[in-house]
């Protein structure tokens, strides 16, 4: 072949490239509400769907959704591809409708964190054995440290949350560490990224918000693809590939994960198992598929 033909070969294939990529839809990408507003939550996770964008080569629409268990309903019916969502509502993605877990995000070098119950320094409660007869707050029910995690424990102790406590009732993790550290609620359910997130940035006062109750560690935060996605194994690969290297391009674009996320690592959905068996045992999660 002439060097003019090798030539218009390489430009004809460039060409071909750049059209099967502008063909593919854009993937539509789901993440929960870890900041405490939509806004805010949009702009720390913008530049992750633009580095994703760049090394998937193909359009990436990022979307806040409100609650945990909203977005894992949105990724079972086809209105988010990819997400970022906590283990609770991954498991119930994955039990409804097959989404599958390709990365773990990493919270200073480690796939895993904490549920935590507080409360403030003048409730007079220092352990769970104190909550009988007060309000108590819980995150929404697609959460895993807010609800799931809680609950199972509360369980293990024979205590049903209705009638154990004054009030009930359900709100964001931000509002909880809010409303407590005010003393506007006795204690509530939260994890300890968010606890020392708000406290780093001056929400709340660490003094106001006393740990009573920590869990065993828990999977942190899955990267999930919808059943459909799962199935383009070449694209799982790469997906995985462009995760694994955010770590490494953190140092040079510190943008690209909130404060102490350090990057991802791949895991399956055996990882998660702990979280399926609390799902199972509170009976909140009917078996539909498996693992």
């Amino acid at each position: 072949m002439t060097p003019l033909l090798r030539l218009f070969a390489a430009v004809l294939f460039a060409c071909a490239t750049q059209i099967a990529v502008a063909a593919e839809p854009p993937l539509k990408f789901g993440v929960g509400l870890f900041q405490p507003d939509r806004d805010k939550n949009d702009a720390t996770y913008r530049p992750l769907a633009a580095y994703l964008e760049q090394r998937l080569g193909r359009k990436v629409e990022l979307r806040t959704v409100d609650s945990w268990e909203g977005l894992a309903k949105s990724l079972a019916n086809g209105e988010t591809d990819i997400a970022l969502m906590g283990p609770w509502g991954y498991v119930l993605a994955n039990n409804e409708a097959g989404a599958q877990v390709v990365s773990t995000i990493l919270y200073d070098g480690k796939p895993e964190y904490y549920a935590i119950m507080i409360t403030h320094p003048d409730s007079g409660i220092r352990s769970p054995a104190d909550l009988k007869g007060r309000s108590f707050a819980f995150g929404d029910k697609g959460s895993t440290s807010g609800y799931l995690i809680p609950l199972h424990y509360f369980m293990t102790q024979g205590i049903d949350p209705e009638k154990h406590f004054s009030r009930v009732l359900h709100t964001r993790h931000q509002a909880i560490e809010t409303q407590v550290t005010q003393g506007a609620l006795d204690a509530g359910a939260d994890y300890n990224r968010n606890r020392n997130a708000m406290i780093e940035q001056g929400l709340i006062k660490a003094e106001r918000s006393v740990v009573i109750w920590q869990s065993a560690p828990l999977p942190n935060d899955a990267f999930a693809v919808s059943a459909a996605l799962h199935r383009d194994t070449a694209f799982v690969a790469r997906l995985q590939q462009a995760l694994a290297g955010v770590g490494a391009a953190l140092p040079a674009q510190p943008a690209l994960l909130p404060a102490h996320y350090t990057g991802f690592v791949s895991r399956d959905n055996s990882f998660y198992k702990p979280i399926r068996d609390a799902g199972l045992a509170t009976g909140k999660l009917q078996p539909k598929r498996q693992p």
